[in-house]
């Protein structure tokens, strides 16, 4: 069958500096995955070649079969795309913009106006459908956007980050509008640096960093990375947790850089009891007063600031604590 989405050595560079590094993946009908990456990893890159709005410089790329510079009128006919911005002309009523842009795709008036309608209500949008969308909220414009990438009904959907800013209870709508989507066999490609909304929205997961995929797979795949559990130890004064990396690491216990706010230290474990003891009598052994030691099973963000090194650690935490302050 052929993919929804094939993308084989995509590369992309500005100014003589590469974004792009011969990116590769395979996305199949119906299904939803999960691009994640830091900041400059070259998510938005790669979704923009996907959906013609920049051409590579090396490499291809198929939607259904269609490849996205030579043929690229037929990937727009088949694609829906929703940026990090909300991208609607904020002058005109929301019912006004899905009316044009369902003109776009052809529709004849009648049923132009009936495919606003719909998409108003599908979004939650019919009472503010008349008013002038510059009024509108964040959230109702993030909605707003999300309908008029689906007036067309597309068969592939890209989504760039499409909850950046939004409330809880807008993120919720939107996710379940997405699930209703690939449950009805809309293929996602969703890219996001909050690990809570690819692991309740993907199928699967690609981690790109630097412009080059650095893992893929399921959420459970990528979690034994890590190993069976992870300990997380904090000291009482986070001007203590360098030089308790630094003992561990003595020890043979190579860690990531400490959280910057609390101090805590996480390492991987094998899942062998044998092991913990060894680790939590090294840290006793550094006389280092703690205010707190756990062991849980790891969470993807921890396995994304794992895959994506320690130098990088502040900017992934930055995306992975808007997730938490946002739910």
């Amino acid at each position: 069958m052929t993919p929804a989405i094939l993308i084989e050595d995509l590369a992309k560079s500005y100014g003589g500096k590469p974004v792009v590094r011969g990116v590769s993946l395979e996305v199949p009908a119906g299904h939803v995955l999960g691009l994640l990456g830091p900041n400059g990893a070259g998510k938005t890159t790669t979704v923009k070649m996907v959906s013609t709005l920049i051409r590579p410089d090396s490499g291809r790329a198929l939607v259904c079969g269609h490849d996205v510079v030579r043929q690229a009128r037929e990937v727009r006919a088949l694609i829906g795309l929703t940026g990090q911005y909300a991208s609607v002309d904020e002058d005109i009523s929301g019912r006004e913009n899905l009316y044009v842009i369902s003109r776009l795709f052809n529709l004849p008036r009648r049923t132009a106006r009936a495919r606003a309608d719909e998409m108003l209500e599908r979004f939650g949008l019919t009472e503010a459908g008349t008013r002038p969308v510059g009024g509108y909220s964040g959230g109702m414009r993030r909605r707003l956007d999300l309908a008029a990438s689906l007036v067309g009904d597309p068969r592939v959907l890209c989504l760039d980050e499409p909850t950046t800013g939004l409330d809880p209870h807008s993120r919720n709508a939107l996710w379940a509008e997405v699930r209703r989507l690939a449950g009805q066999g809309t293929t996602v490609l969703l890219t996001t640096q909050y690990m809570e909304e690819a692991e309740a929205l993907a199928d699967s997961l690609v981690v790109i960093d630097r412009g080059r995929v650095i893992a893929r797979g399921r959420t459970e795949e990528l979690r034994s990375r890590l190993g069976g559990q992870v300990l997380c130890v904090r000291p009482e004064q986070v001007g203590d947790a360098a030089a308790l990396r630094r003992a561990l690491e003595i020890q043979g216990y190579p860690t990531p850089a400490p959280d910057e706010e609390t101090g805590q230290i996480r390492l991987p474990l094998s899942g062998d009891g044998a092991q913990l003891s060894e680790v939590v009598k090294a840290v006793g052994q550094t006389g280092i007063p703690l205010s707190g030691v756990t062991v849980h099973m790891p969470s993807l963000d921890e396995v994304f600031l794992t895959l994506t090194g320690a130098d990088r650690a502040p900017q992934a935490q930055a995306g992975a604590l808007s997730a938490r302050s946002a739910a």
